[in-house]
């Protein structure tokens, strides 16, 4: 039974100052107190002691305190442009100086600022607090601040000033711009190796962008999976979210592969007539598609690189530095041990221990290997990158973020505290997911992000940007507040974790701006009103489904009422596409799947009238008549979308193929093929790219939304 006991008040404050909510509104407007155990449970995985009340008494001083135990913040997060203060902790009565290192080798001196502040005692001694003004000035980026207390060695902080607000590239900074938004595996063509690759990418792009007029082409999160079977088909539960699955690698498109001796080059393609076979599947099998990629890579890791590739490869392994030792050591591993690293040798459970150092020498050949690969999918990221811009399109790829990773994968293992442990992110229940979701994912430890000067979080944005006009956060709410879930717990009995937005926007910020892409926080569901206008104000674009943009009431919002700053679609990959939910395929599956704590016909009576709402609102435009058949009546919501202000405007390539079938059902593992149903028409029947191409349903959709 669930425990529902009212939290003590002493509890309760200790939580509230560490950000965890202690009652929250559910989405139907009830009050709710959460219980005892949750709050217990997820105050331990923020390393907090609360098992006795004494111990809570404890922590809650320790926690007054921490900040005076230290002579400064263990990370400062600026906007450009303020003027911020920073404290200074010292035995009272101790002279200070203070100064920054910027990130291009500069100095500058800090000016203690003439502000007293009463001292404390702290563990038997007086602590006085200094406070020194950050120049307004200072140039975006990573810098330190420094500080040195009497004859001590100087404190260091980590300092990161952000932009005040990110700007849209210059190239869609006058016009909408429109794309395609669409799951990578999906896009198989006769050439993939049973699962759509980057070289699909490129294709996909030079299409749309070259022949469609496209801006831009949005995909799944393309990070890494496990590099053994079973290989996690979701790609927003990765092993890690910064480095990329080879899974997508076009193997032919290795620059070695055109100099392999013969005999191997003949090996190579019978290997891929082989999986090429499995391309007109109903069901995609990752698992062997992968089998007979990684021994094609494995082939061509092993011939001779020229000079010139040599030094390439040698320089990305520089740029990536420990991550992706740590990475690739994790894949070896992992093939040597099995996925899940809790379950390998105890002694290799820490990635710094002498244990993993010795297993990491003997098996260097396979971390090679692995570093290998990821250079070879950074290359032809960069490609596909490449020739989206060269065919016209002014933002090209846009790239997708995971919430998590999976609590087994290579982040947990190398990243370390970074992540709660004994809890797991989901999400309340809401009208599409009655009974709340677990995503099984550990979260950041908003207290440790701080500690490590925010370099997990960075380190991540920026390979996820390196090659791309934009980037879609997914659940952007969670730079805000996650919904923590205690292991063991049904989603119900989670509660919410507030983190540091200011900073975690920021950074985003900073590094989206550096990279020229634009940022686009997936805003839907259970989200306070305050954070979209925050979003906003910093230049994070939103997003818009047309099934969910009602005013009070219930109507559907007139689409010049939309916000300019979003992304305006008419579905999105966690329903039907739109085929199939205005044939109410949604509810149906989720009926057969016991996902509904309604009635199942209350719930399609009601979506039903939803969608009359939505569909009488068009043809009160006159861009829908009365009978029209199915395609006329997607072709018409894409062109309602094109009266409303947003800056982008996604459609879906299921939609351009009028594709029926789910990609994704919320709250379901193996109920349902989740992230393994291919691209189909109408009918059912599987399509590969050069049908795509060929689809007039496709150009037809793609002019309804060139012109209003």
């Amino acid at each position: 039974m669930p425990d529902t006991e009212t939290p003590a008040p002493q509890l309760l404050e200790l939580a509230r100052s560490l950000g965890v909510a202690t009652e929250y509104w559910d989405w139907q407007g009830e009050h709710v107190t959460v219980p005892e155990g949750t709050v217990r449970a997820v105050l331990e995985a923020l390393g907090v002691d609360v098992s006795t009340p004494e111990a809570v008494r404890l922590s809650a001083v320790e926690l007054d305190e921490r900040p005076w135990r230290r002579v400064l913040p263990p990370s400062v997060v600026v906007r450009q442009g303020a003027r911020t203060a920073v404290p200074v902790h010292l035995p009272h009565g101790t002279s200070v100086a203070a100064w920054i290192e910027l990130e291009d080798g500069g100095r500058r001196e800090l000016v203690q600022q003439e502000r007293w502040v009463e001292p404390r005692v702290v563990d038997g001694g007086q602590v006085g607090e200094a406070s020194f003004e950050l120049p307004a000035d200072l140039p975006l980026g990573w810098h330190r601040l420094r500080a040195r207390v009497g004859d001590a060695e100087p404190a260091v902080a980590a300092l990161v000033v952000t932009p005040d607000r990110l700007t849209l590239p210059a190239s869609v900074a006058g016009r909408r711009a429109w794309g395609v938004m669409t799951q990578l595996y999906q896009v198989r063509s006769r050439r993939s190796w049973g699962v759509g690759d980057l070289a699909d990418l490129a294709e996909l792009a030079s299409w749309t962008g070259g022949d469609l007029g496209a801006d831009f082409v949005l995909v799944n999160p393309l990070h890494a999976a496990e590099p053994v079977a079973p290989m996690e088909p979701s790609p927003y539960l990765p092993t890690t979210r910064r480095f990329v699955n080879p899974l997508y690698i076009r193997v032919e498109a290795i620059d070695e592969v055109a100099y392999m001796p013969a005999a191997q080059r003949q090996l190579l393609e019978w290997q891929a007539e082989a999986v090429q076979a499995t391309n007109g599947d109903d069901t995609i099998d990752r698992d062997g598609a992968w089998a007979a990629k990684r021994s094609a890579l494995e082939t061509v890791f092993r011939l001779p690189r020229s000079p010139g590739r040599q030094i390439a490869f040698e320089r990305y392994c520089v740029e990536q530095g420990e991550g992706l030792v740590d990475f690739a050591t994790w894949c070896a591993l992992a093939e040597e041990h099995g996925p899940a690293w809790t379950q390998w040798p105890e002694q290799l459970h820490d990635p710094r221990s002498a244990a993993v150092a010795e297993e990491r020498e003997r098996l260097a050949d396979t971390v090679e290997l692995h570093r290998w690969m990821q250079w070879v999918v950074d290359e032809q990221l960069a490609t596909a990158h490449r020739r989206a811009r060269e065919a016209g399109m002014r933002l090209g790829v846009v790239h997708d973020l995971a919430v998590g990773v999976h609590p087994e994968g290579a982040d947990v293992w190398g990243l370390g505290p970074a992540l709660a442990r004994g809890v797991t992110v989901g999400a309340p229940p809401d009208p599409f997911n009655q009974q709340g979701q677990d995503w099984s994912q550990p979260p950041w430890r908003p207290d440790q992000l701080a500690e490590l000067g925010y370099a997990p979080y960075r380190d991540m944005l920026r390979t996820v940007l390196r090659h791309a006009g934009g980037i879609r956060i997914d659940h952007v709410i969670g730079l805000f507040r996650l919904w923590w879930v205690p292991a063991g717990q049904p989603p119900t009995e989670g509660t919410y974790v507030r983190y540091d937005h200011e900073a975690l926007v920021g950074i985003l910020a900073l590094e989206a701006q550096r990279s020229g892409a634009l940022v686009v926080g997936e805003d839907l569901g259970v989200v306070e009103p305050w954070v979209r206008t925050y979003l906003e104000e910093r230049g994070v674009l939103g997003t818009s489904i047309l099934w969910f943009e009602r005013q009070e009431g219930g109507v559907p919002l007139r689409p010049e009422a939309w916000r300019e700053l979003c992304l305006a679609s008419v579905t999105t990959h966690d329903l039907p596409p739109s085929a199939g939910y205005l044939a109410g395929e949604h509810v149906d599956l989720r009926a057969r799947l016991e996902l509904l704590t309604r009635p199942v016909e209350q719930e399609r009576a009601l979506d039903e009238a939803d969608r009359a709402q939505v569909l009488d609102a068009v043809r009160a435009r006159g861009l829908l008549r009365e009978g029209a058949g199915e395609q006329e009546v997607v072709e018409a919501l894409h062109r309602y979308l094109t009266w409303a202000p947003s800056r982008l405007l996604g459609v879906a390539l299921a939609d351009m193929v009028g594709d029926h079938r789910t990609v994704n059902q919320p709250g379901t593992d193996e109920e349902y093929p989740n992230w393994r149903v291919p691209l189909a028409d109408g009918s059912g029947t599987v399509l590969l790219l050069e049908d795509v191409v060929r689809s007039r349903r496709a150009r037809s959709l793609a002019r309804a939304v060139r012109t209003r």
